[in-house]
């Protein structure tokens, strides 16, 4: 985990920044995801061309007993965005590395399930420039991987009703963000 951050902010510093801008954003929707906190920083490196690194973090449960509902999540991605127009303004496709560690259980019936998903997600959006520092990113996405998980019979009670590995396909950045723009 520290050579991933490490890798990625000795990229970000290596970049020149001629004629470059950073940004970073949060992702409204994800709030309203049972209180995902997330950031992203992201930096053009080319006219057409923005690479980025975000992370996502809900500790949150909610309820007690058997009316608890847990929702879980520890996130990094690391990814690109491919702008037809200009960095930060207008279309976008994007590309994602992501890595994330859950726990999600007490929804539907009172089984949990934990693990971690490894995957890459392919979105696409559009962005509108407020002003010149201030913009609303559009956009929707999917990913997909590789999914280690262990199912519970109850959010706290730690019983092992069953547990593997299987490919996933989730939706991916739902986003409805704010980018402030340096």
């Amino acid at each position: 985990m520290r050579n991933l951050i490490t890798a990625v902010a000795g990229f970000f510093l290596s970049v020149s920044v001629y004629a470059q801008n950073f940004a970073v954003s949060t992702n409204v929707v994800d709030y309203a995801e049972f209180g995902t906190m997330n950031v992203e920083a992201s930096c053009g490196i080319a006219r057409r061309l923005s690479i980025s690194a975000g992370v996502k973090y809900n500790p949150f449960s909610w309820g007690e007993g058997r009316k608890e509902k847990t929702d879980r999540q520890r996130t990094l991605e690391a990814g690109a965005r491919f702008w037809p127009w200009h960095v930060y303004s207008g279309w976008w496709l994007g590309g994602k590395l992501k890595y994330q560690e859950f726990n999600r259980g007490g929804f539907v019936s009172q089984q949990t399930t934990e693990g971690d998903r490894y995957g890459g997600g392919l979105s696409g959006g559009y962005t509108f420039m407020l002003n010149p520092h201030l913009n609303l990113d559009v956009g929707l996405g999917l990913w997909t991987g590789l999914e280690k998980y262990m199912v519970y019979e109850c959010v706290r009670c730690g019983r092992t009703v069953g547990g593997g590995e299987r490919f996933f396909v989730l939706p991916n950045d739902i986003q409805l963000s704010i980018a402030y723009i340096f």
